[in-house]
């Protein structure tokens, strides 16, 4: 199965975010996936699309890659958190509040979905051996005589 993989580091954006947008498009087919992507209405949406269009040319560029960019499908789609800056924002009587800044790494990757085999059955034969015949196991009988019989 061919795959590809793509990594995007430090963007600016929690992991938390982007793994809202990743969680959309994770097991789509990549076009599905751009598709929901481009009309997706958060920011992160743009950076993921980045990556997703990387990891496709990567899986293009595999050896064995059948040409055909429709049997692509996103396999795994997460975010990693990143490195934090830490800034001081000035607060009222001379306090300050820490703002933390936070980053994310993304990765995305798609493998081609491998394709339909037909079932190949066996041509029926016409002739065929005799079924053994089984014995049948005789009915057991829970009439009023054997009920007197096992209260004696």
């Amino acid at each position: 199965m061919i795959e590809g993989r793509a990594t995007s580091r430090y963007i600016r954006t929690s992991a938390q975010k982007a793994g809202l947008v990743l969680d959309q498009i994770r097991g789509r087919d990549v076009t599905k996936a751009l598709a929901a992507l481009k009309f997706s209405p958060k920011m992160v949406a743009r950076d993921i699309e980045k990556v997703l269009r990387s990891a496709i040319a990567n899986a293009q560029q595999q050896e064995g890659f059948s040409g055909d960019v429709d049997r692509l499908f996103v396999v795994e789609a997460w975010a990693n958190q990143g490195p934090s800056m830490k800034r001081i924002r000035p607060a009222p009587m001379g306090r300050a509040f820490r703002v933390v800044k936070r980053t994310a790494h993304l990765t995305v990757g798609v493998a081609e979905r491998p394709g339909k085999v037909a079932a190949v059955r066996a041509p029926k034969s016409t002739s065929r051996a005799p079924k053994a015949k089984t014995a049948k196991a005789a009915p057991e009988t829970t009439g009023k005589a054997d009920k007197d019989q096992a209260a004696d």
